[in-house]
């Protein structure tokens, strides 16, 4: 199978996941939320994907889909989850930054593990185009 131009995606992923970070280091330097747990597992998936993602769009690799897309799978089920805690009010056991069902903020009605959600999901379209390319 010949994998043809994805640098578009790649690109467009790559902006999702520097936008995510930065916002996530504006929320806790900016603003002085601390993360919970479940934040913190989320951080630890994309902020490498910024720099997995950086590079593959600038050198055209395709495949990188096979070590991104993991991560970002798995960062769309954890953001899922922690959205779902919040939403039901299920426990507040979560340590580090308190509750995982504790809301801290709210950016056009959307929680940080929302906004989070929708970023892998975004990231993971993205790669799902490019294997298709």
């Amino acid at each position: 199978m010949k994998i043809s131009n994805s640098r578009l995606p790649l690109a467009a992923a790559t902006l999702v996941t520097a936008v995510a970070t930065v916002w996530s280091l504006y929320l806790s330097l900016g603003l002085g939320l601390i993360p919970c747990e479940l934040c913190w597992y989320q951080r630890i998936l994309m902020y490498p994907l910024t720099v997995i993602l950086g590079v593959a769009a600038l050198e055209n690799r395709a495949r990188v889909y096979r070590t991104a897309l993991p991560l970002s799978v798995l960062g769309a089920g954890i953001a899922a989850y922690h959205s779902w805690l919040q939403i039901s009010g299920g426990s507040g056991t979560c340590s580090i930054g308190g509750g995982c069902s504790a809301v801290q903020y709210r950016f056009l009605g959307l929680s940080v593990p929302n906004l989070s959600l929708i970023a892998f999901v975004l990231v993971s379209l993205a790669l799902v185009v490019v294997v298709r390319r």
